[in-house]
């Protein structure tokens, strides 16, 4: 019935099964620079651990977790535990995150910190106290990544031909109790805890004698998962048959004094319900290690595969009812492997005839058959995740077990994992302007984004496409476009500062200096005013844009076809251009917020420095190569182009591109300074004379905007401003935050904060 239920939902909505609501929690020890346990508190820069919906403690203090929300997309529940992951790096200060499951060096077990509550949440703390004397606090260092699965509720609200007997509970109970079957195949190819620290002894308590044990097991590959793991101290008698008796049977176990609760039921997988317990929600599979050669403790190839595997035990036949007697088979047949599957010739413990490999290969074969049966065209990520996963049966020395344990005999068990943590630190810092799993949002919308979730706010994404999002904490809201494009700023603001004529009439109006000029409707009237323009430097740009798209820059020798040729530039963006004088001095974007500067920067125009061998052009594609340099503002720095204005700009100036600078000569591609246009950014916020900030401020209040980027160009930023020593030539709307985040040089200045300050978050 099962089988073919699964065909039909196929049939009338394909792929509906591979659909659903992924979700992950990972722990991970904090440690010193030596791999020792690291004894402070919860760090406080982390927020508040009882209420921050993100990121908490496990058991211990010192055991970091961090949780994803239920999202639409495993690639985007990945990345958010990616990029939850890099703030928790940048937040410890001088320690590290332990990458292993397995713990570091651990001090005398009395001193192993156990995660502090209190108020309302002293249940936390009781809990853990009653875990601690249970089970002992080394036990309770085992860390690992929980992965959460539900299916489509499109599948729930669908007919098919063959589901009048098919509820919800029983789809979820088929796939626990088949996972509870074949959780082992999961053991043997992602087991990451072959080998533990000399100094770790496990102290095992059952009926008040405790026995201290080390975890020695030469040919396994995880240790957490087999006999001295994290468990039960006794296999736990349950009925799987239904749910209803599911349940009743851990609550006898409750009674029996045998579990304190459900939650001390320490299962390989749970199943999951609704806040109000009414219905299933989803399954959390909770056997994974932690792999050491992934950032985030879990590659996204795993992940697909133990989401196909999920989908896969609902295909599985089952031959019996799961009672206690074929319950402890399976966990014996768990921990074999858990202890000899490194070992790729050996044999089962039943049958000394067949290979554990041979075994492997046939599962994963029927599990790709059976797949395909139940009608799952699989997406092109998640066959190649599959291909990836099949290969380790054919080549079992590329699994993590095996890599891990030639890394911990070359290097030292500490040694290697401590190279690991460093190393998944320095990526973190220098790569935290990402929100992994969003990078087709634009960077300055991620970097909010970022800032959100480590203040503990929710979101949701509107639109992709056009970076539109809803930011939600309690019972505040707020949509957000592009990052800054807010309620803090009326429309009419926005036209106002989008028409640079009107913002040069306003500003006039408030004796602000703005450069002279002209402004035309036509190209025939624009040209024919050359005779009264010529013979100073101007600047010629379209009416309404930003990004300094259409910009040319004119120098006082121009002739009639250098200006004809800026305003056909210009009049490609707009209907109307601006010819304006050049305002001297260094272009400088001061971005403000509320009337308050929070932050500026100089922008560098799009250049190249000469080594004496490469080319204009050469040097070019070098300077892309620069990871920080991509397009579409998903990068902290634009490429270069050598498009038409910079061919033009280049010839005004005595270049072409196949020139060959010398060793240490600088050469412009433009003069216009935007990092849109591949222009470098410098913090120069503590450096400007606060005269300049104090005009600025005066700007945004007399456009009665609250989130600018004002550019201003000013001859001496040591002088004090006169009247004539400056100029206001735009105020920008929308103006992007991640240049003041990631400038090329200089300090972060944390703009994606401050804008959540603003709106009250």
């Amino acid at each position: 019935m099962m089988k073919q239920w699964l065909i039909d939902l196929e049939k009338q909505l394909p792929n509906v099964l591979i659909q659903g609501l992924f979700g992950l929690e990972k722990e991970a020890l904090r440690v010193d620079s030596k791999g020792m346990l690291s004894l402070r508190p919860h760090p406080k820069a982390l927020g508040d651990k009882s209420t921050h919906p993100f990121i908490t403690t496990d058991f211990s203090e010192s055991q970091i977790e961090i949780i994803s929300p239920p999202l639409s997309d495993i690639n985007e529940a990945h990345g958010f535990i990616h990029t939850l992951q890099d703030i928790v790096h940048e937040n410890i200060g001088d320690e590290y995150l332990w990458p292993q499951s397995l713990p570091s060096l651990l001090p005398d077990s009395k001193l192993i910190p156990i995660a502090q509550y209190s108020g309302d949440h002293l249940g936390k703390q009781n809990y853990r106290e009653y875990l601690l004397k249970t089970y002992g606090p080394e036990l309770q260092t085992f860390s690992g990544i929980h992965f959460n699965v539900s299916l489509s509720n499109l599948i729930w609200d669908m007919e098919t031909a063959s589901n009048e007997n098919v509820t919800k509970d029983q789809v979820y109970m088929k796939m626990m109790r088949n996972f509870i079957r074949y959780r082992w195949i999961l053991i043997w190819l992602f087991g990451a805890s072959p080998i533990a620290d000399n100094s770790l002894k496990i102290k095992k308590v059952n009926k008040n004698k405790e026995k201290q044990i080390h975890p020695v097991c030469m040919e396994g590959v995880s240790i957490r998962s087999g006999r001295l793991g994290y468990r039960n101290h006794e296999l736990i008698e349950l009925d799987y048959r239904s749910w209803e008796l599911f349940q009743k049977s851990i609550e006898e176990n409750v009674a029996d004094g045998k579990l304190i609760g459900p939650q001390e039921l320490y299962l390989p997988i749970r199943i999951k319900t609704n806040l109000e317990g009414t219905e299933i929600s989803h399954v959390e599979v909770r056997l994974l290690d932690l792999d050491p050669f992934e950032q985030t403790g879990m590659s996204i190839d795993t992940l697909r595969f133990v989401h196909l595997f999920l989908l896969y035990m609902l295909w599985v036949e089952e031959y019996d009812d799961l009672d206690v007697d074929i319950q402890k088979n399976i966990q014996d047949f768990q921990d074999w492997v858990c202890c000899h599957g490194l070992n790729s010739t050996s044999t089962l413990p039943s049958n000394d005839s067949i290979l554990l490999i041979d075994k492997v290969k046939e599962f994963l074969s029927n599990m790709q058959l059976g797949i395909q049966k139940m009608g799952v065209n699989l997406p092109k990520d998640y066959a190649s995740s599959m291909d990836k996963v099949m290969h380790l049966a054919t080549s079992p020395n590329s699994r993590v077990a095996v890599k891990l344990s030639e890394k911990i005999s070359q290097e030292g068990f500490v040694s290697f994992h401590m190279s690991q943590a460093r190393k998944f630190k320095e990526d973190a810092i220098s790569k935290g302007y990402r929100f992994y799993g969003l990078e087709s949002m634009e960077l300055s919308t991620q970097l909010l984004l970022k800032a959100a979730i480590y203040r503990g706010v929710h979101f949701d994404i509107l639109d992709r496409s056009e970076n539109f999002i809803r930011l939600f904490h309690q019972e505040k809201e707020e949509y957000v476009i592009q990052a800054t494009k807010t309620r803090l700023d009326p429309y009419n603001v926005i036209l106002m500062m989008e028409n640079k004529t009107v913002t040069k009439m306003i500003l006039d109006r408030f004796n602000i200096r703005v450069p002279k000029g002209m402004t035309f409707d036509n190209i025939l009237d624009a040209k024919g005013a050359y005779n009264l323009l010529k013979g100073v430097k101007l600047v010629v740009k379209p009416q309404s844009t930003n990004f300094g798209l259409g910009i040319t820059i004119l120098h006082s020798s121009f002739d009639q076809e250098s200006y004809n040729h800026a305003l056909e530039i210009a009049f490609e963006y707009d209907h109307n251009v601006l010819v304006e004088h050049f305002i001297e001095g260094d272009e400088y974007r001061i971005f403000l917020i509320n009337n308050k500067v929070v932050g500026a920067l100089k922008r560098v125009p799009a250049n190249v420095l000469g080594d004496g061998v490469h080319s204009i052009e050469q040097l070019v594609r070098l300077k892309n190569e620069d990871p920080l340099r991509g397009k579409g503002y998903r990068t902290p720095l634009e490429k270069l182009q050598i498009g038409d204005a910079e061919k033009f700009f280049l010839e005004q100036t005595g270049f072409i591109p196949s020139y060959i600078p010398s060793d240490g000569e600088r050469v412009f591609l433009r003069e216009n300074s935007n990092i849109s246009t591949g222009g470098d950014s410098l913090d120069f916020t503590d450096s400007i004379h606060p005269s300049y900030f104090k005009i600025a401020e005066e700007a945004s209040k007399a456009m009665g905007v609250a989130i600018t980027g004002l550019d201003m160009m000013i001859e001496d930023i040591e002088a004090e401003a006169t009247e004539d020593n400056y100029g206001i030539i735009e105020m920008n709307f929308n103006p992007a935050i991640h240049i003041h985040c990631f400038p090329f040089k200089g300090k972060n200045r944390r703009l994606n904060e401050k804008v959540l300050d603003a709106l009250g978050f």
